[in-house]
């Protein structure tokens, strides 16, 4: 599947707020949050066109939006996993395929089209990482006692590059699609120290370059960049003072960007893996998700601890380290924000919200309710 085409209006750090400020929010409610806290929407996706947008809450809830449409009647809640979403990501080639992780023990695939789970696979404990490799073959899946699970993907068939808006229709026996996937766990790789999230770097196998790179966050502090698929470890990046939780390689490759507990980001040069600087959230906060706009020049970060929605949400400049704009989440002191993503092709911005007390929290989006960006 073709990647989609460059954005032409790229923003200059002078006229961001006053473009990106411009953009109106779109609330997307989910009818089966019930209370505070029992909703928190933990991890966030876009599929590669931008048409469709992944949520996985605490109270096991998958959800497929439109976000076009906020009303629930287009969206699609995939049912099949036992305990709470932890991760979802959309194969990076593949529009309609979704993998999910929860910490019920189980790896799922989804073909969103048709609505239904393709395949499940018992990855033992607990998981609540995954990463897709570039050319969408292989899949890391993160345990929580530490354990790296490589899971390939072998194509039967060529992808369809089109997606299928959701509609409030039921799905019938004719949109039923066969497996085009034959999805195999490898043998797994017990790490020696805490591991949190990780990431492939962009690169796609070659005869010449068969190995791929792949960057793994520890609670030492530390970024490991470890051969794949030997997991041998080629180099260390001493990070943070404190746990490295989350990462995000920007989509130009430039820079690596990797969050921590200590409240901070911090954006790796991958030429010569040397720190450039750092940024930090006037709400503090440990850092549990990075995302990238699709241009590589602007970040924010995620964080679930109350008080770190109450102020906003900062999107930051990379090649700077600058402010540049704060999203008013409309939050209090109790509020949190567990996940970001940017829109893979546009400057839209997709966040999550914790219930604190004056709502459930849930879904928002960025542009999506107007605005010319």
């Amino acid at each position: 599947m073709a990647p989609p085409p460059p954005r032409r209006n790229l923003l200059p750090k002078d006229r961001f707020a006053f473009n990106f400020g411009s953009l109106k929010t779109q609330n997307y409610h989910d009818p089966v949050a019930r209370g505070p806290g029992s909703h928190t929407i933990r991890t966030i996706a876009w599929n590669p066109t931008g048409q469709l947008v992944a949520t996985g809450s605490a109270d096991r809830t998958l959800r497929i939006w439109n976000p076009e449409r906020s009303q629930v009647k287009y969206s699609t809640e995939l049912r099949g996993h036992t305990a709470g979403i932890e991760k979802v990501v959309f194969n990076p080639t593949r529009d309609s395929e979704l993998a999910s992780c929860s910490t019920d023990g189980t790896v799922r695939f989804w073909d969103v089209r048709s609505k239904t789970c393709v395949s499940r696979l018992d990855v033992g404990t607990e998981a609540f990482t995954l990463s897709w490799s570039a050319d969408g073959s292989t899949l890391i899946v993160g345990r929580k006692d530490d354990t790296l699970i490589p899971i390939s993907i072998e194509s039967l068939s060529t992808p369809t590059p089109t997606t299928t808006l959701l509609t409030d229709k039921p799905p019938t026996a004719t949109t039923a699609t066969p497996p085009t996937s034959i999805y195999r766990a490898l043998e797994p790789h017990q790490q020696p120290v805490q591991t949190n999230a990780t990431t492939f770097s962009h690169h796609i196998a070659t005869a010449a370059a068969p190995d791929l790179h792949l960057f793994a966050t520890t609670g030492e502090g530390t970024v490991k960049i470890l051969s794949y698929p030997s997991f041998s470890l080629l180099h260390t990046l001493h990070a943070h003072t404190s746990a490295c939780l989350s990462i995000a390689l920007a989509p130009t490759g430039r820079y690596l960007a990797v969050g921590g507990s200590d409240a901070l980001i911090s954006l790796w040069d991958t030429t010569d893996w040397i720190c450039r600087r750092t940024v930090s959230s006037s709400n503090g906060g440990a850092v549990r998700g990075v995302s990238w706009s699709f241009d590589g020049r602007f970040l924010v970060g995620a964080c679930d601890e109350v008080g770190c929605g109450g102020n906003g949400l900062e999107v930051f400049h990379a090649e700077t380290g600058e402010s540049v704009y704060t999203v008013p989440v409309g939050g209090n002191a109790n509020s949190g924000i567990p996940a970001v993503a940017w829109h893979p092709s546009r400057y839209w911005l997709a966040y999550s919200t914790t219930a604190d007390g004056s709502g459930h929290g849930g879904l928002r989006i960025v542009g999506a309710a107007g605005g010319n960006l």
